[in-house]
């Protein structure tokens, strides 16, 4: 088996996970969710809403996650290899952070949203490049933002990206010119949403440290994944494309027509 039908292999059955319909459980825990959000002060929530409006604002217009220029000539396993290498320096990097955060108590983990946000963006940015994608274009920069909600979005939310993301090289060219019609409001609340249950106790005394370092840890490497993935499916997509687009000329020429 080759590198490339392994990793379709797995990007198959990923699929397959990101389309199941939601589990019981899982409805439950939205239930749970939605009822302590209704418990959160609201200086907890507008910190985290105005982090991740800034964030948006910065990924879309912004230039502070630009430093990466595409990677070019590398074969997909190497590309790969170089992603997973970065993927396990940003764990290490956002456990640091979220331990040293967790520790400081209430204010300094909620300085941790938007240092966290700030770690997972510069991660995103590194892999589209190492992918080969030029993220000085705007639609590269959408592709992440939709990345970013694919991760860390409800199942039906999820799902309704991934639709969005599916054959995104076909679409890419009838995106809106216009920028500020992202919906940044959903983008905020889908993420606060999901990561408010596993980062509220990194905020508790004495095991904040402990919850901080874990919570960002498999944060990121939910995140990293996600990503791997998405940008497996537009290669692949990108492959049939070529592939169809070349039996469709052997035919014309076989034809004559």
């Amino acid at each position: 088996m080759t590198y490339e039908q392994k990793i379709n292999s797995e990007l198959d059955f990923w699929k397959f996970k990101t389309l199941q319909k939601p589990s019981l459980l899982s409805k439950v825990t939205d239930k749970v969710q939605k009822k302590i959000n209704s418990y959160i002060p609201d200086k907890v929530h507008n910190a985290i809403t105005t982090a991740i409006k800034q964030m948006v604002k910065a990924v879309l217009f912004g230039s502070t996650f630009t430093t990466s220029k595409p990677v070019i000539n590398l074969t997909l396993l190497h590309r790969e290899a170089l992603v997973k290498q970065k993927i396990d320096n940003y764990k290490k990097t956002g456990a640091a952070e979220g331990g040293i955060t967790g520790a400081g108590g209430f204010l300094m983990s909620l300085a941790d949203f938007p240092l966290l946000l700030g770690i997972k963006m510069k991660m995103l940015f590194d892999i589209a490049a190492v992918y080969g994608y030029d993220v000085k274009d705007y639609r590269e920069r959408l592709y992440i933002l939709h990345i970013f909600q694919l991760a860390f979005s409800s199942k039906e939310e999820s799902q309704n990206v991934f639709f969005k993301m599916q054959n995104w090289d076909d679409k890419a060219h009838e995106l809106p010119t216009n920028i500020d019609e992202f919906d940044w409001l959903t983008f905020q609340q889908q993420y606060r949403d999901y990561i408010d249950l596993a980062k509220l106790a990194q905020m508790l005394p004495f095991v904040g440290a402990a919850v901080g370092a874990v919570a960002n840890y498999k944060l990121i490497e939910k995140l990293g994944k996600t990503a791997m993935m998405s940008y497996r499916m537009r290669h692949f997509s990108l492959q049939y494309a070529v592939t169809s687009s070349q039996e469709t000329e052997n035919r014309k020429l076989k034809t004559g027509n």
